[in-house]
């Protein structure tokens, strides 16, 4: 079930930016954390980062720690996948999700309660 709404993606050429949005519908943000994920046909959801909602400390994958980041507007309630330099393997199914227990890590997709319902992201050479 879709409970989180996304927005953003669309195709854009190598090196551009892009910024992905993620907000909860009609509630303030429901959980601990935001977290963003991605996917391509054929291969599991891949952890991309995540932000303490409160806090706004923020983790990344190494993958992209260098060209993303994850911010978080409180009082719009609605969280952001900020992407630069992108590169063609960026290219997959971009989801946000919501969890507030992570004994595994951010990492753990089974642990967030909530999800979008993705944005394609594509990055032609």
């Amino acid at each position: 079930q879709v409970q989180l709404r996304q927005s953003g993606g669309q195709s854009v050429q190598t090196g551009d930016s892009l910024r992905l949005f993620c907000t909860a519908p009609g509630r303030t943000w429901p959980h601990y954390a935001m977290g963003w994920f991605r996917q391509v046909p054929g291969k599991d959801r891949e952890f991309v980062g995540a932000i303490n909602w409160g806090a706004g400390n923020t983790g990344l994958a190494d993958s992209v720690k260098d060209r993303f980041s994850i911010s978080r507007n409180r009082a719009e309630n609605t969280g952001y996948l900020h992407m630069n330099n992108l590169q063609p393997e960026d290219t997959a199914v971009y989801y946000c999700a919501a969890g507030s227990g992570f004994p595994r890590g951010w990492n753990d997709a089974d642990a967030y309660r909530m999800w979008g319902q993705g944005t394609q992201v594509t990055v032609s050479a």
